[in-house]
């Protein structure tokens, strides 16, 4: 009993450590540091192109199991050429009562011309404009709990800073649901930012 436990954990072990190591891989959206401080961090997203899903969803859990199926399933293939477009890093959501959004980054390779166009009408190809967001990290599994918490630290932070939001509070995700460890998540909001400040 002992001796398989032991070996049940040696495989999990090494299966998470694959995981952390194949997810370190995957093409992540570009961004620049822009400043830092102690809690967060203010960054520069440049243009880039989206595959995004609108929901009535009201929670992370009932958006997170809707939308990802769906934009997975362009990517994996339910589109007009049946091309299978490699995952990116990471997960957009944005979770709001007035409405909610779930967008995949396509990767760099691809633009908005050269995307196969998606078979499920509901996927919306888009390109985003650049923007000045500040982005506050943590580990472990989000839940809609720890993604209001975090963006309350972070609008607390930005406040006492001076720097005004604009638009609501998103979470990004960058890890597949079965990875246990080096798990990250973020939590980001468009500002009013000047190149100078």
């Amino acid at each position: 009993m002992i001796i398989t436990l032991g070996v049940f954990l040696f495989i999990l072990v090494i299966f998470q450590s694959f995981m952390a190591i194949t997810t370190s891989r995957v093409e992540k959206q570009k961004y620049q540091v822009v400043k830092k401080e102690d809690s967060f961090e203010i960054r520069y997203y440049p243009p880039a192109t989206f595959a995004t899903i609108q929901s009535t969803a009201k929670s992370y859990r009932e958006l997170a199991s809707s939308g990802f199926r769906r934009i997975a399933g362009y990517i994996f293939g339910n589109n007009e050429t049946s091309s299978k477009i490699a995952m990116t890093s990471p997960v957009h959501m944005d979770i709001s009562n007035e409405g909610s959004s779930m967008s995949f980054v396509m990767p760099s390779a691809y633009d908005i011309k050269n995307l196969p166009r998606p078979n499920d009408a509901n996927v919306e190809l888009h390109e985003t404009l650049g923007e000045y967001a500040a982005a506050i990290e943590f580990g472990g599994f989000a839940n809609d709990e720890s993604i209001k918490k975090y963006a309350a630290q972070l609008g607390k932070a930005l406040e006492e800073k001076g720097i005004k939001t604009t638009g609501h509070f998103r979470y990004l995700g960058y890890n597949p649901p079965y990875q246990l460890i080096g798990r990250k998540n973020e939590v980001i909001v468009a500002i009013e930012w000047q190149a100078s400040n």
